[in-house]
């Protein structure tokens, strides 16, 4: 797995070994950044359920602002540490290694323009996500709430007063939801 745009361009990443995390392909990141590459420049960013960090690593070579990492696995958290270290993107990453839901309700007032997101497949987390950001109004007008998801996890998708599903991508298995902050 490697960054495949920006200022660390090519840079090869560490992942965890086993079953434990699913590394995001290139095909699916490039979909996924190939949808959201204007808004990234300059964004204060979420990265949740971070595995390897690199989607986060991703929009910090792409210019974002700030990355704030969220991964509970004390593993995976080093594994990030390393990659942030060996792409050379500390300015602007803040490593948690915190619970997702305990980040969500402790943001105090700071507004996020975009999370990405990859939880475990079909494991409620879409939800529960979608849910926490609109009770603790994370988002910042218009922002941007990106999702890869089994093709599974679909249906569990809902409508909400707080989100509007943008659009809906499939590459095999795995989908690609973007959801905008409703104003």
């Amino acid at each position: 797995m490697r960054v495949i745009s920006g200022s660390a361009r090519g840079v090869t990443l560490e992942t965890l070994e086993g079953l434990d995390t699913r590394p995001t392909t290139d095909r699916v990141k490039e979909a996924i950044f190939s949808m959201i590459q204007t808004r990234i420049y300059g964004a204060n960013c979420l990265d949740l359920f971070s595995g390897s960090g690199a989607l986060g690593i991703e929009l910090l070579s792409r210019g974002a602002e700030s990355v704030i990492f969220v991964e509970k696995n004390p593993r995976s958290k080093e594994i990030i540490e390393r990659n942030i270290l060996k792409t050379k993107l500390e300015e602007g990453a803040t490593i948690l290694n915190r619970d997702v839901y305990d980040v969500l309700g402790n943001l105090n007032d700071t507004k996020i323009d975009l999370i990405v997101m990859d939880p475990p497949y079909l494991s409620g987390h879409i939800v529960k996500c979608l849910e926490a950001v609109e009770k603790f109004d994370v988002l910042a007008e218009n922002g941007l709430l990106v999702i890869e998801h089994a093709i599974g996890d679909l249906e569990i998708i809902t409508t909400s007063e707080y989100f509007e599903s943008l659009k809906t991508k499939k590459y095999g298995k795995i989908g690609v939801t973007v959801f905008r902050r409703r104003t």
